[in-house]
């Protein structure tokens, strides 16, 4: 008879249970619905997930998130690039200060496509509150703050690759011929500095067009953007400039003339050329540029050295005019000279020694930067 009620009291109390977890599980779903696909919920593992939370940012730093990733999160074709430069030196003949002092900056570069063959760019940048020095050669970024250092699309019509962008310079489009590994920031202009590595930095319009044969064509324009000048007006700074590179397997060349409108002002056109050859031990660039304004002309040059092969790294050495010179000016120089060398994949370290010329006490400078990448 015990057996018998017991057999009875079993279901029933069975019966009443089973609705509990069903419910629980139930609820539950309907607040998960409120931020994903009910499609993509596996119903076994409603209160208890092993599996990673896939909604995450910037895995790897790739920026990137798994196809199934509710809205919101960065896209397949969506990458992320990180960098961050940190230099420690001194300056001798620094008018501010000769105290040893440390400077970085930080970059951070998002790219996505949208159909496979166009790329949506944008940089975005922070450095040191200001100048480790005044006289810094090194030019990093400054400003505790990220900040947008440009956005530019560039995107195919026919063969032409096309770059629309904002504070984005026209050389953007350029090939260029240079391939001096730099210490400091001027030596990275190669000689060319309003020419070949011709700015802008308001809204910018460019094209290139490269051949089969290694030949190449480009050009753009670029004005200010902001509303008290306007686009293309005498009131706005606005710049054009041309190039045509050949690129082969151990050389190349380019030229490029410019214009700046100096905002309505006498316009200044420039006219530059780098080169580079590739020998056995080292490679060799040069450049040459010539600037003109209201019949006054100037002149610059730069020559540099890289053996990409020493130990373990590379040595750099490098000489060039500061600026352009008229012939009536006295002509002052750079020099410098670098070794870098990589830790690991993400890692560089390059000490380096300059010398600029002044009119007044030259500066020598010793630094030792280093470079990440991830």
């Amino acid at each position: 008879m015990k057996l018998f009620k017991s057999l009875l009291v079993a279901p029933a109390t069975i019966g009443l249970l089973i609705p509990l977890p069903t419910f629980a599980g139930e609820a539950n779903l309907n607040e998960i619905s409120k931020y994903s696909n009910l499609e993509q919920i596996d119903l076994a593992n409603a209160f208890v997930n092993d599996q990673p939370n896939h909604n995450s940012l910037l895995a790897g730093g790739e920026g990137l998130v798994d196809s199934y990733s509710p809205d919101g999160g960065f896209s397949e074709t969506t990458s992320a690039s990180f960098s961050v430069d940190a230099s420690i030196g001194a300056i001798d003949g620094d008018s501010t200060s000769e105290k040893t002092v440390a400077a970085y900056q930080f970059n951070i570069g998002l790219s996505t496509s949208f159909t496979g063959e166009d790329s949506l760019d944008i940089a975005i940048d922070s450095g040191s509150d200001s100048a480790a020095t005044a006289d810094d050669p090194l030019g990093f970024d400054t400003g505790s703050s990220l900040q947008v250092d440009g956005v530019a699309y560039s995107f195919p019509v026919g063969g032409i690759s096309m770059l629309v962008g904002f504070d984005t310079d026209i050389s953007s489009a350029f090939t260029g011929a240079c391939t001096y590994s730099a210490f400091t920031d001027y030596m990275g202009k190669c000689g060319t500095d309003k020419s070949v590595d011709v700015g802008g930095g308001g809204v910018t319009v460019a094209g290139s067009y490269a051949f089969d044969s290694g030949f190449s064509l480009a050009g753009g324009v670029s004005g200010t953007s902001d509303s008290s000048a306007g686009i293309m007006t005498k009131e706005g700074d606005d710049y054009y400039g041309i190039e045509a590179a050949y690129t082969a397997d151990s050389w190349g060349v380019a030229v490029a003339y410019a214009s700046d409108d100096n905002a309505g002002s006498a316009e200044t056109t420039y006219w530059g050329v780098n080169a580079n050859y590739s020998f056995d031990i080292a490679d060799i660039s040069v450049g040459f540029e010539t600037e003109e304004t209201s019949g006054t002309d100037k002149t610059g040059y730069f020559v540099g050295l890289t053996f990409p092969e020493v130990g373990p790294g590379s040595v750099s050495l490098g000489a060039g005019t500061s600026a352009n010179f008229t012939d009536a000016e006295t002509e002052y120089m750079i020099y410098e000279a670098s070794y870098s060398y990589p830790v690991n994949d993400g890692m560089t370290i390059t000490p380096g020694v300059f010398i600029e010329e002044k009119s007044g006490d030259d500066l020598t400078g010793v630094m030792v930067k280093s470079s990440f990448s991830f």
